[in-house]
C-alpha cells in the first residue's frame, strides 16, 4: 500500500492567449502550490476500482483522472492496471484549484512505487502532461511558470512563504464552459499574446505580499464572473476585509484572498466566514511541495 499527499494550486498570473488551430489557448499560467491536500492511496487489487472519500460529485469510473493516470503508467510500463484507488479529497470538486488533476499526480506517483516501475520524474511529468494540462505542475509543487497549454514548466524561486484565505462556493464551475465564456467576451477584440507579468516575478523574489496582491492576475476571471454574477460581490467582500490581493481561481468558482501574514489571514478567514458569500472558508500557505509519498 502507498499514500500519495498532494497539494491544490492557485494560480498568481492566467494569461489567456487567442484560440489555437487544436481549440486550445497558449497560456502563461503561473502556478502556486497551497496546503490543501488531498491524498490517493494505492492498493494491490485484482482489477483497478476507484473510492472517494469527501465531497459528492466525483466519478468513481474510468471518466476520473485518477483512475486515467493509473491505465496510462500501467500501459506506458508493461504492468497489468491492478489497483484500488483511495481518494481522500480537501481540495473543493471543479473549484478551479485543480483537485482532479491533483489526483492524477498522486494516482501516478503511487501506482510507480507499489508497482515498483522506477520511471523518472521527467517520464512522470511526460505521461501527466498527456492526462491534462495542470498534472505535471501537481508532481512538481512550489512555484512555477507554465507555457504552452500550462504543461512547460519552469520552476520560480519564491522569497518566503505567502498566506492565504480561500472562499468555497456552492457547486463548481465546468472548465470548458469558463473557457468558451472567455472566448465569447473577447470575440470582437484582438486577443494578445499573453507574457508573464515583471511585477509578479518581482514581488515572488522579494516576498512582497502587498506587492503580490497587486500583481494578482486572471484572464478567466471575467468569464468566471459571467457565469456566476455573485462571485463580484464575494471578491468585493474579501477586500472589503482588508485582503491584499484577491481573485478568482483557475476557472473558478473559488474565490483566493492574499493575506499580509498568517494572523492576518486568521482574522480574514473569520471575516469572511461570517459572511453569506461563502459554503466554507479554508486558510492555507504557499509553496508547498507537490506530490509526496507519506
Amino acid at each position: 500500500m502507498t499514500t500519495v499527499r498532494v497539494p491544490a494550486k492557485v494560480n498568481l498570473q492566467l494569461g489567456v492567449g487567442p484560440v489555437r488551430d487544436d481549440g486550445y489557448h497558449d497560456l502563461v499560467n503561473v502556478f502556486h502550490a497551497v496546503s490543501l491536500f488531498d491524498e490517493v492511496t494505492a492498493t494491490p487489487a485484482p482489477t483497478l476500482t476507484i473510492t472517494v472519500e469527501g465531497p459528492a460529485g466525483v466519478p468513481t469510473g474510468p471518466d476520473n483522472l485518477a483512475a486515467r493516470a493509473a491505465l496510462l503508467l500501467a500501459s506506458h510500463a508493461g504492468v497489468e492496471p491492478r489497483v484500488a484507488l483511495h481518494i481522500r479529497k480537501d481540495i473543493p470538486v471543479a473549484g478551479g484549484m485543480a483537485g482532479g488533476s491533483a489526483d492524477a499526480a498522486a494516482a501516478l506517483v503511487a501506482c510507480d512505487a507499489l508497482w515498483e516501475t522506477g520511471l523518472s520524474r521527467e517520464t512522470l511529468l511526460g505521461l501527466g502532461a498527456r492526462i491534462g494540462s495542470d498534472v505535471p505542475f501537481a508532481l512538481l509543487g512550489g512555484t512555477a511558470v507554465g507555457l504552452g497549454r500550462g504543461e512547460r514548466l519552469t520552476s520560480l524561486e519564491a522569497a518566503g512563504e505567502f498566506h492565504w484565505v480561500f472562499g468555497y462556493a456552492d457547486g463548481g464551475l465546468s472548465t470548458p464552459a469558463v473557457y468558451a465564456e472567455c472566448d465569447r467576451l473577447r470575440a470582437h477584440e484582438p486577443v494578445p499574446w499573453p507574457v508573464v507579468s515583471d511585477d509578479l516575478m518581482a514581488a515572488l523574489k522579494t516576498g512582497d505580499p502587498v506587492a503580490l496582491g497587486r500583481a494578482l492576475q486572471n484572464d478567466l476571471q471575467p468569464a468566471a464572473l459571467s457565469l456566476r454574477p455573485s462571485l463580484a460581490a464575494a471578491l468585493e467582500a474579501g477586500t472589503a476585509a482588508g485582503a491584499v490581493g484577491a481573485l478568482v481561481s483557475g476557472s473558478g468558482p473559488t474565490c483566493a484572498f492574499l493575506a499580509s501574514s498568517a494572523s492576518h489571514a486568521s482574522s480574514l478567514a473569520s471575516a469572511l466566514s461570517d459572511t453569506a458569500h461563502f459554503a466554507s472558508v479554508r486558510q492555507a500557505r504557499g509553496p508547498v511541495l507537490g506530490a509526496v509519498v507519506v
